[in-house]
């Protein structure tokens, strides 16, 4: 996932046929897997930062604000019993108010200052050239994201937050709750995850979120999301939403990742941000948004965050090694939860599997294929433990080392086949 808040991930397929009758067994794959990667085939996808390079400023002077109001006399008065926490999410986003930052990243300008009069005409005075010189360094905002300060330990502050709002940048600043701004460091970022982690003075940190395990998800469940949309101005903004796919395989670039889909609006300037449930807890950090189709067709209500497990799985390998150093088994995926009936039907698919990945496609030379493993395998458990789609295959294969071996287990039609698989880096 790329960087700043205009950007968009601008992945093309040219498997626009997907939504055709499949043809041949083939076919079905190819085609599979452009269903499964329709986010990455659209325009307009990254929910990033908003960049400032070339923009002007804007003020926005529309408002309003609601005050229940009694007739007295020939005068108005405001309510002395006006309701207050009433929203059902007030509770939830004061647990993570005061740990929601903006990020902002910072670009160099460096300009020469020189007190010779020979530079006055274009010369040089070498005599006097070091003395009389000198080179100031200034910074410019490049754009800005969000990020959620998650723990505060050994006398930092760490905060996650999107590779792309980070990626770039010359210097980074977060701008804190109290609306003080203050230095961060970035302590290691990762392009693939699209994740990053910042660390800050610990005696600036006041409140710390907490994680929620996202695996629990559900279907229509309330959650909010919380950050900065369009800049710091707008910061510690909040928006509702419900959860409407807990998993959802998308293909970016060419990297495939499982998301979390939700329909709280997540503008530029959210990405880093937390996507938050009832219970006040951070279950994704926002990253994308759908806003437009291949045929410029506008988009509503369709924003993406990563998981908190593999947020958690990241960002510990981020602080620990400063980057993430990850076995890849090299194919294309789909978990069958994702696949409609009458997809599974097509595939030859048994009804009897409920749970599992169906590969789509095999990288030759990959540690997939040269364990055997063909375009078709349904994945079902890797060392014994049962997976049900790309984050939970991530989070087996990110506890091993590249030169590992693993055994899959791949149901090959209806056959239980076993591979042993040397994990290589691709």
């Amino acid at each position: 996932m790329t960087e700043d808040k205009n950007q968009n991930i601008q992945n093309k397929s040219q498997n626009q046929a997907s939504r055709s009758n499949l043809n041949t067994a083939d076919k079905s794959q190819n085609k599979l897997l452009t269903k499964a990667a329709i986010v990455g085939v659209v325009a307009g996808l990254l929910g990033g930062g908003v960049s400032y390079v070339g923009l002007e400023q804007y003020s926005n002077y529309a408002g309003s604000s609601s005050a229940q109001t009694s007739i007295s006399s020939s005068s108005a008065s405001i309510s002395k019993t006006s309701a207050k926490n009433s929203g059902t999410m007030t509770s939830a986003y004061n647990k993570v108010k005061g740990a929601v930052v903006s990020v902002i990243n910072l670009k160099k300008n460096s300009t020469r200052k020189s007190n010779s009069i020979y530079d006055l005409f274009g010369g040089s005075d070498d005599d006097s050239s070091s003395s009389s010189s000198s080179s100031t360094t200034k910074y410019t905002t490049y754009s800005e994201g969000s990020g959620v300060i998650y723990l505060r330990s050994n006398g930092k502050g760490y905060i996650v937050t999107n590779n792309h709002v980070i990626s770039g940048s010359d210097k980074v600043q977060v701008v804190l709750a109290s609306g003080k701004t203050v230095d961060a460091k970035v302590v290691g970022k990762d392009s693939t995850s699209d994740l990053a982690v910042l660390s800050i003075d610990a005696k600036y940190v006041t409140q710390t979120a907490s994680f929620g395990d996202s695996k629990s998800l559900i279907t229509g469940q309330t959650v909010i999301a919380v950050g900065s949309p369009m800049g710091s101005e707008y910061a510690s903004s909040v928006t509702q939403g419900i959860i409407s796919a807990p998993s959802r395989t998308i293909t970016t670039s060419s990297n495939q990742q499982t998301v979390i889909q939700t329909d709280a609006a997540i503008n530029p300037g959210n990405s880093g941000g937390p996507l938050v449930n009832s219970a006040g807890q951070v279950i994704g950090i926002n990253s994308m948004k759908l806003s437009q189709s291949t045929d410029g067709t506008s988009v509503e209500g369709m924003g993406f965050a990563i998981p908190s497990n593999e947020v958690v799985t990241i960002i510990n390998q981020l602080v620990k090694n400063g980057k993430v150093t990850r076995p890849q088994l090299g194919i294309k995926v789909i978990s069958l939860s994702e696949l409609s009936s009458a997809y599974k039907e097509q595939l030859g698919i048994k009804t009897n599997l409920k749970s599992g990945i169906y590969v789509a496609s095999v990288t030759k030379n990959s540690a997939a294929s040269s364990a055997g493993m063909k375009s078709g395998d349904i994945i079902t458990k890797v060392d014994g433990t049962s997976v049900s789609d790309v984050v939970s295959l991530h989070e087996i294969l990110y506890k091993h080392k590249i030169g590992d071996k693993v055994t899959v287990t791949v149901d090959r039609n209806g056959k239980t086949v076993n591979l042993d698989v040397t994990l290589k880096s691709n």
